[in-house]
């Protein structure tokens, strides 16, 4: 233990070294006092701000009385028993606690101020001046049975003038939720020039969750035309005169008064222009994606989103892959990437207290208060340019607090600092105590303060190097606090979010580096930005390629509660691998075995998988993936070969069955037809696999989901073609023959005695397939019209007996009876969605196959079905 030194008289303890030391002070006792407080601030916030203002006031006064009255109490003659009860950590609550109630009731207020709640209960039209607080985004698609759920603009607004139907006008400040229909057509990750071509020079932006900046002249036009999507280049702070429809909010509890619904043919005019930040910001955030315009596939989709949270490229395939593998937290604007930014200005961690400092500001020599300010103007910057949201002011807050923790070498004494920053953020804004992004944030950077430094010392303590010991100790930190949280939301537990955090981790710092330089030299010289972008798109499409891969592991995640109940018994499945881990880390050994069977269990090598399970069974012919309501098929078309029918409407639940089939090569995919349950994803089978062709009906609708397939093959560079009666083809031992739906005729043909399809359902892709010994008919989604249009054709006239029927249309009940005679399969398969609302599979269809003696397989009760046969007619079927 080192002397006490004496310097001017005063003793100086050995933890109290000034700034500039050759070394850095030592890490002092775990400080609580702050938590308490901020922790009873926070849940009165979530409780008060969606309550009475009446509640929130008696909550207010009893506790600041309370609060008031021990610390009178303390310094009177009860001064010693009111010590003796801790009075000021009590009059401290009480107070945070009167604060937050305060606070809570005046934002709650705000959802009951003037006009707009009634004329929402009421359903009424209403003319409005909007002020918009935060960035347009589009709803993310859905699929909804056989279709695409078209998407909306989202706009986040306060009213600040409203004209009711009886045509009285009131002034307000009320925050309502405008929904805009048909400015959201198209698809995500589409590219979304259209934007630019309505708002911008070209290439200049992309819509987004919420970044709209155009560095466009129409942002600043305050009588500018809106409508559809020109919405999405909506600058916030501007304001909008538009006429819609109120309605209630669409969750209880919501920080909207009222939800206001805007037709697609209602016109909207912008009437004032946004503020010069935000023009400012608009400019630097355009001139970003124009910089990463030129990018490949996912580096130009990423980057923005990396750098300052435009997902306007993200596709939902890629979306899912990052949500699969807990990797979201990159595609927000985070705390990490501003603590990547202050580590840059001010060196690496532990030495920012040394004498020999390091980072940018000692090397052109900037003094600590220069640097300082330097780090302060950089945070203002930061938050003006991601815009100041909550979500924003969360993000620069707790990274200052990580960035002073791994700056300082003094991560424990930092929670009264994470306590403070809850607790002023809390009051500054109640509605983040009820968000779950504002929970993670806390819970991750509280996990990185206080487990992770003690994780990590007892892995160097067991040989793991240094580096590798503090990046392990904070991804598992991290995912132990939050993956309860992610539970509650997810019902999933991802397996693969500590490697895949912990590999994406060494790409991070220099994609968000790079990418903040093309950010701040695109406006200034835009060939050094796209040079920049370049650099940083190696990077960025390695975060991108770890979380595709992770995703699309068989054992990558596994189904838990969801809910708090899960939640909860997840908590506690926690602290039990904890304490068992704690233990495991004594013997080598141990460790090694329990890695060695993690990695079996998110690897599930094919034949360990098949002596275990029986998947995929030797030999078989035909696959049907479980894919919920959807059709994915695969066809056996030698080793390693498939050829694909239908993709489903998920792309990582495809590309799954396909990868524990061991399918790498599909000499062709069948699309029967376009409806979004059979091509939506189609992502998932062309992902890594070499993919010979795409066939399609020739019955191009509906045009949203047509385009989306041609956009996805012209991407890999793999034709397109035409699927028409009388062709046959061959793959491996397969051959197959297409019997539905019929050629169109040409110039001067007679018109083909059967009648046209009546819809995509009727002009799907119908397949006799022979492979050996045994016969398949697939008849996509048919319809009983279509079906006995099929039976009158020179092919289906001689249609005779088959061994494996996949029943058209998920089971419905619009089946044909002498199809079904006429098929007489031994097994009959269908592909259907556990509780859909449908009703899938009829009852009737179910009683009419097994009346003509079918074996009934379905893919929500049996999960993926395998058929197996060869010569001689024998037939099996897998489970």
């Amino acid at each position: 233990m080192r002397r006490p030194a004496v310097r001017g008289g005063r003793e100086a303890s050995s933890t109290a070294g000034r700034l500039g030391d050759a070394h850095p002070r030592q890490e002092g006792p775990l400080d609580l006092r702050l938590v308490p407080p901020a922790l009873a601030a926070w849940g009165t916030a979530a409780l008060m701000v969606a309550g009475s203002p009446w509640w929130a006031g008696l909550v207010a006064v009893v506790c600041a009385v309370g609060g008031a009255g021990l610390l009178v109490a303390g310094r009177g003659g009860a001064g010693r028993a009111v010590r003796s009860w801790r009075g000021p950590s009590a009059a401290a609550l009480l107070l945070c606690t009167a604060a937050a109630a305060a606070s809570a009731g005046l934002h709650g207020a705000d959802l009951r101020r003037g006009p707009v709640p009634e004329l929402g209960a009421r359903f009424a039209r209403v003319d409005v001046e909007l002020e918009v607080t935060s960035d347009p985004r589009l709803t993310r698609p859905r699929i909804r049975g056989n279709h695409a759920a078209p998407t909306s603009v989202l706009v986040e607004a306060d009213v600040v003038r409203v004209t009711g139907p009886d045509g009285a006008t009131a002034r307000t400040r009320t925050p309502v939720l405008a929904v805009v229909s048909g400015g959201g057509k198209g698809d995500w990750g589409d590219g979304r020039d259209r934007r630019d071509r309505e708002g911008g020079r070209d290439g200049e932006g992309e819509r987004d969750r919420g970044d709209t900046g155009s560095a466009s002249p129409h942002a600043a036009d305050k009588s500018r035309q809106l409508h559809g999507s020109s919405w999405l280049s909506v600058l916030p702070s501007t304001r909008v005169q538009v006429r819609g429809s109120l309605a209630p909010p669409m969750v209880a509890g919501d920080r909207v008064a009222a939800v206001l619904r805007v037709g697609s043919g209602e016109r909207a005019r912008a009437v004032g222009a946004p503020s010069r930040p935000q023009r400012a910001a608009g400019v630097l955030r355009a001139g970003l994606r124009e910089a990463t315009g030129g990018l490949d596939g996912d580096a130009r989709a990423l980057l923005p989103g990396l750098v300052v949270g435009d997902t306007a490229r993200v596709t939902p395939e890629l979306y899912a892959a990052f949500a699969e593998t807990d990797l979201l937290h990159l595609m927000a604007v985070s705390g990490a990437n501003f603590t990547i930014l202050l580590a840059l200005l001010i060196g690496p961690p532990g030495t920012a207290q040394r004498v020999e400092r390091r980072g940018l500001a000692p090397r052109i020599g900037l003094p600590l208060r220069t640097t300082a300010v330097l780090g302060g103007a950089l945070t203002l910057g930061f938050v003006v340019v991601c815009r100041p949201e909550p979500s924003v002011l969360r993000a620069a807050s707790c990274g200052l607090i990580a960035l002073l923790a791994v700056a300082t070498g003094r991560r424990r004494s930092l929670i009264p600092t994470l306590a403070t920053a809850v607790l002023l953020l809390v009051l500054y804004d109640p509605w983040l105590a009820r968000s779950y992004g504002f929970l993670l944030s806390v819970l991750a950077t509280g996990a990185l303060l206080t487990l992770a430094p003690r994780w990590s010392a007892a892995l160097r303590g067991r040989g793991v190097p240094a580096r590798l010991a503090e990046a392990l100790g904070a991804a598992a930190a991290a995912q132990a606090v939050c993956a309860p949280v992610v539970a509650v939301l997810a019902a999933r537990v991802s397996l693969v979010a500590v490697p895949c955090n912990l590999l994406a981790e060494f790409a991070v710092a220099p994609a968000t580096v790079l990418g903040f330089a093309a950010l701040a030299t695109a406006p200034l010289a835009m060939p050094v930005a796209k040079s920049l972008a370049w650099c940083a798109g190696w990077p960025t499409g390695w975060i991108a390629d770890i979380a595709r891969t992770g995703a699309a592991l068989p054992g990558s995640g596994v189904d838990w509660p969801g809910g708090w109940r899960g939640g909860a018994l997840l908590a506690l499945g926690m602290v039990v691998l904890v304490f068992v881990g704690r233990r495991a880390l004594a013997s080598p050994w141990i460790c090694g075995v329990c890695a060695l069977l993690l990695v079996l269990v998110i690897t599930r090598p094919a034949p360990l998988v098949r002596g275990v399970t029986g998947w995929p069974p030797a030999g078989w012919r035909l696959a049907m993936c479980d894919v919920g309501q959807g059709d994915a098929l695969v066809l056996a078309a030698g080793t390693g070969a498939g050829v694909v029918v239908d993709a489903g409407p998920d792309p990582l639940l495809v590309d799954r069955c396909l990868r524990s089939l061991g399918v790498t090569r599909i000499p062709a995919v069948v699309l029967t037809h376009f409806h979004a349950d059979h091509v939506a994803g189609l992502p998932g089978v062309l992902r890594g696999r070499a993919v010979g062709q795409i066939g399609t009906t020739g019955f191009e609708e509906p045009p949203g989901q047509v385009a989306f397939v041609r956009r996805e093959a012209a991407r890999r560079e793999v034709p397109v073609v035409g699927a028409v009666a009388g062709e046959r083809r061959r793959a491996g031992p397969l051959d197959w023959q297409v019997l539905w739906p019929p050629p169109e005729p040409g110039p001067g043909q007679a018109p083909t005695p059967v009648p046209a399809p009546d819809g995509p359902n009727d002009a799907s892709v119908t397949l006799l397939v022979r492979v050996a010994g045994l016969t398949l008919l697939l008849l996509g989604d048919l319809e009983p019209p279509a079906q006995r249009a099929l039976l009158r054709t020179p092919a289906g006239a001689r249609l005779l007996p088959v061994d494996v029927l996949k029943v058209a249309h998920h089971g419905s009940a619009y089946q044909d009876p002498e199809l079904l005679r006429r098929a007489a399969p031994r097994v009959a398969l269908i592909s259907v969605g556990r509780d859909n609302p449908y009703g899938h599979p009829a009852p009737s269809t179910l009683a009419a196959l097994r009346a003509r003696g079918s074996a009934v397989l379905r893919t929500d009760r049996d999960g993926a079905v395998a058929v197996v046969g060869g010569g001689g007619g024998e037939l099996r079927v897998f489970p």
